[in-house]
């Protein structure tokens, strides 16, 4: 556990202490452990790899408002990037690369450069208005929505099943790993608190505003499975044209969560991003 200005962050580290900072973040419902594959390559190959639990998810402490918008995780990133006193390449997958390109927007300075993995961040989300699903806008009613699905070990193979185009990934192991962090005491409650930035888009949000994206000046690699259906291929290619000088990568016959659909091919495209910056 690492204090900072937001609070305690659940941190594991991997690789040598001198080597280059990589941060990881990862996507709604996972936690640090969730990299382990990525972590391991990236170690081996020299690099300090750090990877962190997002609050509410995983081990890190919990906001004792429930404050979990997209500007409040971005202060997050950047306080435990200023308590470690790095400044790392940030590689953020899925709905954590909102709060990582909001971090990058509010504060350059902070990062070596930056790498989207099938990010969603909901370019554009903002100009059209969207409320709760009105069963939904019940906490209780919420928390029961979450216990059922999220944090349900029943219903999780399924639901991550969802996300995948190669369904197989959906192992045994990564489900355990995933499903470690259900056990901490109030998790179903803030997940519950957490939901409803995942289904409304953030209105005041720099990051969902595409000429955010010009501004961009750190070297940004896209690495996108061209199979996804969550967050689909022509959303990173939007996010290459957005940001200058930014490679995009498509990786053939994955889909939302290509670190461990095919790992290997997912390291290879990140090691050869990393080398390129």
């Amino acid at each position: 556990m690492i204090e900072t200005s937001q609070g305690e962050v659940y941190v594991e580290e991997y690789g040598p202490n001198g080597g280059r900072p990589v941060l990881l973040v990862h996507g709604s419902v996972g936690w640090s452990r969730f990299w382990f594959e990525t972590t391991d390559a990236l170690a081996e190959a020299g690099y300090r790899a750090i990877a962190f639990d997002l609050s509410p998810m995983g081990f890190s402490e919990r906001d004792k408002d429930g404050d979990y918008s997209r500007g409040k995780q971005a202060a997050r990133i950047l306080a435990l990037t200023d308590a470690m006193r790095i400044s790392p390449v940030l590689v953020a997958h899925s709905f954590g690369a909102g709060p990582a390109a909001e971090a990058v927007m509010l504060s350059q300075d902070s990062f070596d450069a930056f790498v989207i993995v099938d990010g969603a961040i909901g370019v554009g989300s903002h100009e059209a208005e969207k409320t709760l699903p009105l069963p939904l806008r019940s906490p209780a009613l919420r928390e029961v929505g979450v216990s059922l699905t999220v944090t349900n070990p029943w219903a999780l193979k399924p639901l991550l099943r969802l996300f995948l185009h190669r369904k197989e990934a959906a192992t045994q192991e990564y489900l355990d790993v995933l499903s470690v962090p259900f056990t901490v005491a109030g998790t179903t409650p803030a997940i519950a608190d957490w939901l409803p930035t995942l289904l409304v888009p953030p209105t005041d949000a720099l990051s969902t505003r595409r000429d955010s994206y010009a501004t961009i000046s750190l070297p940004v690699g896209i690495i996108w499975g061209a199979e996804d259906t969550a967050t689909p291929l022509t959303q990173g290619e939007e996010l290459n044209a957005l940001i200058p000088s930014s490679k995009l990568k498509v990786l053939d016959d994955v889909g939302h969560i290509p670190q461990i659909e095919d790992p290997a091919l997912f390291q290879e495209a990140l090691l050869d991003l990393l080398q390129g910056f």
